[in-house]
């Protein structure tokens, strides 16, 4: 009978103890490790008499105990340690990993300060590769968006009869937002591959080369963006105080872009049919972001609204069109949500990167 008080007392704070100390590596003095188990056997022997007395179980005698009392305290005792041993081992990846998501943002930071200038060099060495043996030059940057515009128009305002009030300018406004958000996302998916000839020569942040590209779309998009402005002239639009909301706007598209880009990016890499996953996916995605239409007020209540705030690409195009053509305000809290989770995913892929990148030219 004593050993099996000392079993039901003793042995469920040895299972913390040897978790504790093998997390440890058992490097702690014959002391340290003495004290600790003390401290356990309070810890745990505490809380299953606390669980005894909250289900009505005054005092402590081994002499009145049962044998089933002590099956269910020993029991109590054995999942307790269970318990904090796996608080202690989260919370120990919890803070390693806080730790290292803060080294990587400083990281980060300083590499996007020292490559800042070649990702821009690289972006006009680009646009320039681009158009140097085309006829119309820089003019196709242009004319590709209007033409999808016109087809896009034709289709869904003569033949599905879709009604908007400044219809083109309506349609326009939506590709242009998703073409810059599409070509990002799906470049990035093979941009390691692509690079591989630069990987393998000098050292680059990886996601740098995504960076330069997202540059290049910007560059086009802010053109098309252009048109819109001629547009909104020729459709007589109203301008309000309200337009200025564009820019939070753009930079919420922008981080949306990078990061979801970032993190396509890194997996790319590793699992070579992505590529067509995404572009299946982002086929679909596009007629399910309201590009040709609006969310709000062709899907019934309330299910347009939430489709068109849980799709952050479907609410940045809404924001566009209400703040340009139609004098609307945009949310802030949305505006603000959709950049931190963004900056989160951003932060968590360019982490993701810093791990792996030495691996990447072995892979491709």
């Amino acid at each position: 009978m004593i050993l099996l008080n000392l079993g039901m007392l003793m042995v469920p704070p040895i299972i913390i103890w040897y978790i504790h100390g093998h997390r440890q590596k058992d490097e702690r003095s014959a002391r340290k490790r003495i004290v600790w188990y003390a401290i356990w056997f309070l810890v745990v022997n505490g809380g299953s008499y606390a669980v005894s007395y909250a289900r009505g179980v005054k005092g402590f005698s081994f002499r009145d105990m049962t044998l089933s009392y002590r099956v269910k305290y020993f029991t109590v005792g054995c999942i307790l340690a269970l318990l904090i041993s796996f608080v202690i081992l989260v919370k120990d990846r919890v803070i390693l990993g806080v730790k290292r998501l803060v080294e990587d943002v400083h990281r980060f930071a300083i590499d996007m300060r020292k490559y800042f200038k070649y990702s821009v060099r690289l972006a006009k060495a680009d646009l320039k590769t681009e158009v140097a043996n085309s006829y119309l030059d820089w003019l196709w940057w242009l004319i590709e968006p209007f033409c999808m515009m016109l087809i896009y128009s034709f289709v869904y305002g003569v033949v599905f009869r879709t009604s908007e009030q400044y219809f083109t300018a309506f349609i326009f406004i939506g590709l242009t937002a998703w073409s810059f958000f599409q070509r990002n996302v799906s470049s990035s998916v093979n941009m390691v591959r692509y690079s591989k000839d630069v990987i393998s020569r000098i050292y680059i942040p990886k996601y740098i080369l995504l960076f330069s590209k997202m540059l290049v779309n910007g560059f086009k998009t802010l053109i098309s963006f252009g048109i819109v402005g001629i547009m909104m002239i020729a459709y007589r639009v109203d301008i309000t105080i309200n337009i200025l909301y564009i820019v939070p706007i753009l930079i919420d598209l922008f981080l949306v872009s990078f990061a979801v880009g970032v993190v396509f990016m890194h997996y790319g890499v590793f699992v070579r049919d992505l590529s067509y996953i995404i572009d299946i996916v982002l086929q679909m995605l596009m007629f399910m972001t309201g590009t040709f239409y609006s969310l709000s007020n062709r899907v019934p209540a309330p299910y347009g609204e939430i489709l068109e705030k849980v799709n952050p690409v479907a609410y940045l195009i809404a924001a566009m069109r209400d703040v340009l053509l139609y004098g609307k305000g945009a949310s802030w809290l949305m505006l603000l949500v959709w950049a931190g989770i963004s900056i989160i995913v951003l932060m968590l892929g360019i982490s993701k990167i810093y791990r792996n990148e030495n691996s990447y030219v072995k892979v491709v």
